[in-house]
C-alpha cells in the first residue's frame, strides 16, 4: 500500500510536441499546488527561461491519474466502459494537490535556448552520473 510522502517534490515531465522528446526534472515548488489541468506555468521554475508549459495531467502517490472531468483535489471512483464491461476506477481531480507526485506538461512557447540542446545536456549529465 502506498504511503503519503513527507516532502513535496514533484517530478515535472516536459514534452516537446515538435521532436516528441521529453525531459524529467524534480522540483520543490509549492506554487504549483492549486494549479489545474490546462493552466500555463512558467518554465523558469526548472531553468527553462522563456518557456511556457501547459499542464496536461499527472498522478498521485498511489498511481491514480489526474483527469480533467473531476474538479478539485479529491480522489474519486468513476465508472469506465472497456469493451462493454463497466469498471470502477480511482482517479484524482484536475487540481494539483500535495499528494501529486508527477506532473505532465507540454511546451506551448519556446524560450531562447533550443530544446534539443537542453535535452542533450540532460542526457549527457545523466550518463556521467551513472
Amino acid at each position: 500500500m502506498a504511503t503519503k510522502r513527507k516532502e513535496m517534490i514533484f517530478k515535472l515531465i516536459v514534452s516537446d510536441p515538435k521532436s516528441g522528446k521529453s525531459i524529467q526534472k524534480e522540483v520543490k515548488e509549492e506554487s504549483l499546488v492549486g494549479k489545474k489541468i490546462g493552466d500555463i506555468i512558467d518554465g523558469e521554475i526548472i531553468d527553462l527561461d522563456g518557456y511556457k508549459l501547459e499542464i496536461k495531467g499527472g498522478s498521485g502517490y498511489e498511481g491514480a491519474p489526474m483527469v480533467d472531468y473531476v474538479s478539485g483535489m479529491n480522489k474519486k471512483y468513476v465508472w469506465k466502459n472497456y469493451n462493454k464491461i463497466r469498471v470502477k476506477k480511482l482517479v484524482r481531480g484536475n487540481t494539483i494537490s500535495p499528494e501529486i507526485v508527477q506532473i505532465n506538461t507540454v511546451i506551448k512557447e519556446y524560450g531562447n535556448k533550443n530544446f534539443e540542446e537542453i535535452f542533450q545536456e540532460l542526457k549527457n549529465n545523466n550518463t556521467e552520473n551513472k
